[in-house]
């Protein structure tokens, strides 16, 4: 068993459906309800991936609408690594 957070290892799981664009941009991902129900966790813990995603500026959220995949920068033309991480 990993000793990160189930929620944060949510998240890396819907970050690489994202990177591989299994999630397209501007395309919702399933909702808190479903991801607690297909990854059988918590609602709780569904919700703070999508507030892990939301700061990892992968996704945005709608108030009534849903979270959304946002565009991605292309491989190659991002800029990581030039500035340090706090």
């Amino acid at each position: 068993m990993s000793a990160r957070p189930l929620y944060v290892q949510l998240a890396d799981v819907i970050t690489k459906k994202i990177k591989s664009g299994e999630l397209a941009p501007d395309r919702p991902i399933p909702s808190e309800n479903h991801l607690a129900d297909e990854y059988g966790v918590a609602r709780l813990t569904a919700r703070r991936a999508a507030q892990e995603l939301r700061e990892r500026g992968l996704i945005v959220t709608v108030r009534g609408k849903g979270s959304f995949v946002v565009e991605q920068p292309p491989t190659g033309t991002s800029h990581d690594g030039d500035e340090p991480t706090p």
